[in-house]
């Protein structure tokens, strides 16, 4: 089984049954399947064949979704890219993946029109000078079926995401990886034909592309997609299309319960408040039970690199055991706390958590070192550490590696790191994160120079560089960093100088 025979499926199975809605428009699971057999013939008239890479860069629109299956039903790999990210940033995606073709949407499509070294470039509206036209293309192309044969094994999507040091690497999943982790969420979260999910977060990620979209799709669901996350625009799609599921970043709930539209606002239909990227505090499950008047909060703890999966916190346990990422692993999937000899840790023990099942990715593209330092014994490290507590309920308390979270989104030090150390005067520099009300951390930068520097010309260089949210909201200067006898900069210390 693949993903466009899925969809295929459910355009004979759910014809009429409306796929996506969005912006106002609204295609049943036919028109859409029509649409992404019309695009993938339009790719193979262009040259795109099974193996090849192309990099989807849109928001959350009908233009993602036609486009992700119709690249995959013609055997293509998918690389969704950040639609914040800057121009730099997709050209080193682009580099690194090898694409052969991106497809972009003219609400973005600034940020890459200059991009260079892509053979196909495609957009939706009007072509312009070496672009495509989208629209056209779905116009003019053939009607001809095409029958995908790829299997489980097949490769679906590579979704690239920084690690602490070097760049940007790409996650490769197969089919059996993604068909995995939908299933998973439709078994635990009761995903059925009737339901209908909202999707605001980006669906660049792993969490909404992979257990959300493709759970519906799996299903036969209704998908309400948003290009963008705004209070008013979550009351609005709920009430207005009557939705039953959401997945949002914490941050999402907690500018939502301040809005005084939720003392009036029906939000009945929603049977599943999904929260994930960062736990909420007790003292936050509260407030945001009482603002959205529902105990029908879920948690999912997980990793992008296992599909994603890892833990589930339910309704019923927030009253307990609120911060806590659960005490199980979602159906197929396992979940460990071990020490550094690879054992299982003893309850109130710290250990690091890993997982097992068949979400876990495929490796890191064209990084065997890094793909072989992720995996131990086929379990896939988090480089989390967390705690059983004496009912098995699981805490995270650090992560071994310095990812920042914030607002359920990860930012990686090091990339911001390398940028700053670019810019003239800047000797030495920190990333770090630390708390923000409402966002979990925010970003802070500890920097060193030789000479003085205007921090403003400094805020321009980055947002030219990073995405928006990369960019540090906190600066500090200092005479140097604090260092270990080795020369390792001591993040922590600069840590706990906030805190305290």
């Amino acid at each position: 089984m693949n993903s466009s025979n899925l969809l295929a499926r459910n355009a004979r199975k759910y014809s009429n049954n409306e796929a996506v809605i969005c912006h106002g428009r609204r295609v049943s699971y036919k028109e859409l399947d029509e649409q992404v057999t019309r695009l993938s013939n339009a790719l193979l008239a262009q040259g795109i064949k099974q193996e090849d890479k192309v990099i989807l860069f849109m928001p959350n629109v009908l233009e993602f979704v036609v486009s992700y299956f119709a690249v995959q039903r013609i055997g293509g790999i998918v690389v969704p890219v950040n639609a914040k990210f800057t121009l730099s940033e997709v050209e080193y995606v682009a580099e690194h993946s090898e694409a052969k073709a991106i497809l972009a949407h003219e609400a973005i499509f600034a940020a890459v029109e200059k991009i260079s070294a892509i053979p196909l470039k495609i957009k939706t509206g009007a072509p312009t000078d070496g672009w495509l036209s989208y629209t056209e293309l779905l116009t003019e192309s053939e009607t001809t079926p095409i029958d995908c044969q790829l299997t489980e094994d097949d490769l679906s999507t590579i979704l690239y995401t920084s690690g602490t040091t070097g760049k940007p690497k790409g996650v490769l999943f197969s089919y059996r990886n993604v068909l995995a982790v939908s299933q998973m969420i439709a078994i635990e979260m009761e995903v059925k034909p009737e339901s209908r999910l909202l999707l605001m977060m980006p669906l660049t990620h792993s969490a909404p592309l992979h257990l959300f979209l493709m759970s519906g799709v799996l299903v036969g669901s209704t998908i309400v997609l948003t290009p963008t996350f705004t209070p008013d625009l979550l009351i609005d799609s709920v009430e207005n299309e009557k939705t039953t599921h959401f997945f949002g970043a914490p941050v999402a709930y907690l500018v939502t319960a301040s809005n005084p539209r939720l003392q009036t606002a029906d939000l009945s239909s929603m049977k599943w408040w999904v929260y994930g990227g960062a736990p909420l505090s007790e003292k936050e499950i509260r407030l945001v039970q009482q603002a959205f008047k529902t105990d029908n909060l879920l948690c999912v703890y997980g990793l992008t690199e296992a599909g994603p999966s890892g833990a589930l916190l339910f309704n019923d346990e927030h009253e307990q055991k609120a911060g806590s990422v659960g005490k199980r692993a979602p159906f197929g999937t396992e979940l460990r706390i071990i020490n550094e000899d690879g054992e299982d840790v003893a309850e109130g023990e710290i250990g690091e958590v890993v997982l097992y099942g068949e979400g876990n990715m495929v490796g890191y593209y064209r990084d065997a070192e890094a793909t072989k330092a992720a995996f131990i014994n086929g379990w896939v490290r988090t480089g989390d550490l967390a705690r059983f507590d004496e009912d098995g309920f699981i805490w995270i308390v650090d992560r071994k590696k310095d990812v920042i979270i914030s607002g359920g989104v990860n930012i990686y030090p090091k990339e911001i790191e390398d940028r700053m150390l670019q810019f003239e005067g800047i000797f030495e520099v920190a990333v770090i994160g630390i708390p923000h009300e409402e966002w979990g951390e925010t970003v802070k930068a500890v920097y060193a120079t030789k000479t003085p520097i205007d921090e403003e010309k400094l805020k321009a260089y980055l947002t030219e560089h990073l995405a928006k949210y990369k960019v540090p909201r906190v600066f500090e200067q200092v005479e140097a960093l604090p260092r270990n006898a080795s020369g390792k900069i001591l993040k922590q210390q600069l840590k706990q100088q906030v805190v305290n």
